[in-house]
């Protein structure tokens, strides 16, 4: 079986998607044979992932951006003719994908219908055109939650029996992180204190301002022995947040962005993991917190639940108050703390690539008619 995977995303900056797309394809190669499954446009080797820059170096990347764009300007059949043979082919940006193998495509959130004030206009008038014209022709789709099926199907009104909820992973060193062996890369960050930790892009969604509210009205004693470090870069419309986060007052330390290789470590050092996000199509890092054993406290919308499975505290991510009730609760309770940790480990064991890869491949058989 052959497959021909979309793989635009990793060109650019980005977060979730560009983690889910890189892990995946090299978990289905290693199932399938790299031979087996070529990447559009061009694009063969991965290097390391970095979420800052593309896989293909600035020339690679503006040629085989200008290859998109000339093949999304209108319908058209040039992949047919210069793109690998494949049984299947799977779409992230290209609007005109080949006409022979079979289409899917990955669901990952509906924000840009449930919450597109959260968006730039282009990028929710680009969902919604990639929508119309893969979504609902793919002979297949992969969810990455239920929750994200159950939105897609109730908003769009997509046949939820050509959907599958198939989880990502989390990658292999966060369920290998343990406190002692983060100790060198906590030095290097001058990580001395304990912490809380926040990683993710620094954007409205995410609702740091009202994460930054509910640590500033911690008592005390609490802001005294702990201090929370937020990891992440910056995102759209995030000016007043940066100007928050780069005021040295109030017990927070903004980082930046933290390169993938060092945040397992980061992650496994902290005491308390916080993403109060207003939602989630997946949740990579609350995943991440859990399979390194920190306990989380995020929000009881979307996704979250189902991906903390129970093994984390939730609370209403418009509410300050209980935000701040709840950090300080756990961060002042230590035996709470070890059980939610030991909770989060064993819920976190659904969320392995070798798995998601399998359970992909699969999917791709019987979509290609081979199962």
């Amino acid at each position: 079986m052959r497959i021909c995977i979309d793989a635009v995303p990793l060109l650019v900056r980005s977060a979730g998607v560009k983690n889910y797309l890189f892990h995946w394809i090299v978990h289905l190669r290693r199932l399938l044979g790299e031979d087996q499954v070529r990447l559009f446009p061009f694009l063969d080797r991965l290097p390391d992932l970095d979420h800052e820059g593309s896989v293909a170096g600035p020339s690679g990347t503006l040629a085989r951006q200008g290859l998109l764009y000339a093949l999304n300007l209108w319908p058209n059949h040039a992949w047919d003719w210069i793109g690998p043979p494949a049984d299947v082919f799977h779409a992230t940006k290209l609007l005109h994908p080949p006409r022979r193998p079979r289409l899917t495509a990955t669901l990952h959130d509906l924000t840009c219908w449930l919450l597109p004030e959260f968006h730039q206009p282009a990028n929710v008038a680009a969902e919604k055109r990639f929508a119309a014209q893969i979504w609902k022709r793919a002979a297949g789709l992969i969810a990455v939650s239920g929750n994200t099926r159950r939105d897609v199907v109730r908003v769009l009104g997509l046949n939820p029996d050509h959907i599958r909820v198939i989880y990502p992973g989390v990658p292999e060193p966060y369920f290998q992180a343990t406190v002692a062996a983060a100790a060198a890369t906590r030095e290097r960050y001058g990580l001395s204190r304990p912490y809380a930790l926040y990683v993710g892009t620094v954007e409205p969604r995410k609702n740091l301002d009202r994460l930054l509210d509910a640590w500033r009205a911690l008592s005390a004693s609490v802001r005294d022995q702990f201090e929370l470090i937020v990891a992440g870069p910056e995102g759209w419309r995030s000016t007043a947040t940066m100007a928050r986060l780069r005021s040295p007052t109030g017990g927070v330390r903004y980082l930046g962005y933290v390169p993938e290789r060092d945040l397992p470590d980061i992650t496994a050092g902290a005491a308390v993991f916080l993403y109060p996000s207003l939602y989630e199509g997946f949740g990579f890092p609350v995943a991440q917190a859990m399979a390194a054993g920190v306990p989380v406290i995020t929000s009881n919308l979307s996704s979250l639940p189902e991906i903390t499975g129970g093994a984390a505290v939730l609370v209403d991510p418009c509410s300050t108050a209980e935000m701040c009730a709840a950090t300080g609760r756990l961060l002042t309770s230590p035996s709470t703390r070890e059980q939610l940790a030991e909770a989060g480990r064993a819920a976190a064991q659904r969320f392995r690539w070798d798995t998601c890869a399998r359970q992909s491949l699969d999917f791709f058989a019987k979509i290609a008619g081979r199962a």
